[in-house]
């Protein structure tokens, strides 16, 4: 018997939902299926993501489990739909994680990310990612660095795109002084910093060293938003790989802390003027 597919963070989360509005209304499985015309079993792959579910299914199921959300049910029928994007020609040479990363960021209608000791990636120039990518143990071949560098490049043209999402970047001082690449890369890197941050919808903002503690272990954190609240996302990057989080817990847990990062930093042009401050020590 071949394995079953793995399934796409997308695919995970549009199972959660279905799982979700199931439960809230005490459906049973058995139910479920009898409802959808199909067996038990299809309920369970629907759920775990490795099995899809039409439109009109899903919008069946949605009513008898009395969800009246429109807005939700329909951003859940355009997940089910969803052909493939570009981050599909890095399949089988690149990570899972990697391309379920840039799918979000493709899907988001806002962005929050907190970095302490690096640049945001959908900031950094190359030869910036380049130096990161090879700082990872262990090392990778320098042609799966190359395609890396590729992907994150790729990835960055969502800022660009028609429905560009907005973007908030969140930049401790360490990061600033963290010097990937040596002082030509980082003043390089710094530079592009600058003019990304004039850019529309885009805003970078400095937690520098004097400000003190700050939430959170130091790890990098993105808070995407969804089409609808109940879609939203954090991705925490890992030494193992990305997690994705979506528990409401979670979610306000992150929110939280990205609004007390906030809080912290400078304002968008003192933090431009401290940008170019370090720029100058370089």
């Amino acid at each position: 018997m071949p394995p079953k597919p793995v399934p796409t963070q997308r695919q995970k989360r549009l199972g959660h939902e279905l799982r979700r509005m199931r439960v809230a209304v005490g459906m049973s499985a058995e139910e479920a299926a009898k409802l959808l015309g199909v067996d038990r079993g299809k309920i369970s792959y629907m759920e775990s993501g490795v099995r899809s579910i039409s439109e009109e299914r899903l919008r069946t199921l949605a009513h008898h489990c009395r969800c009246d959300d429109e807005k939700y049910v329909a951003a859940l029928a355009e997940m089910a739909s969803r052909t493939s994007g570009w981050w599909e020609q890095y399949r089988r040479t690149l990570p899972q994680g990697l391309l379920d990363i840039a799918e979000l960021e493709w899907q988001s209608v806002r962005m929050r990310t907190a970095c302490t000791v690096h640049i945001p990636g959908l900031l950094q120039t190359t030869d910036y990612a380049l130096a990161v990518f090879r700082a990872v143990l262990p090392h990778l071949p320098e042609h799966e660095v190359t395609l890396r560098a590729a992907h994150r490049n790729h990835r960055q043209e969502v800022l660009n795109s028609e429905a560009a999402p907005s973007f908030t970047g969140i930049v401790h001082e360490a990061a600033l002084r963290m010097q990937f690449g040596g002082p030509r890369v980082t003043r390089e890197q710094l530079r592009h910093l600058l003019d990304q941050s004039e850019r529309d919808s885009r805003t970078v903002l400095v937690v520098p060293f004097t400000r003190g503690a700050f939430p959170g272990a130091g790890q990098t954190v993105l808070y995407a938003e969804g089409p609808t609240e109940q879609l939203d996302t954090v991705q925490i990057d890992n030494s193992h790989g990305p997690d994705f989080l979506y528990g409401e817990a979670e979610l306000t847990k992150y929110r939280a802390h990205l609004d007390r990062m906030e809080e912290l930093a400078l304002s968008p042009d003192d933090s431009r003027a401290f940008i170019h401050a370090i720029t100058r020590e370089l």
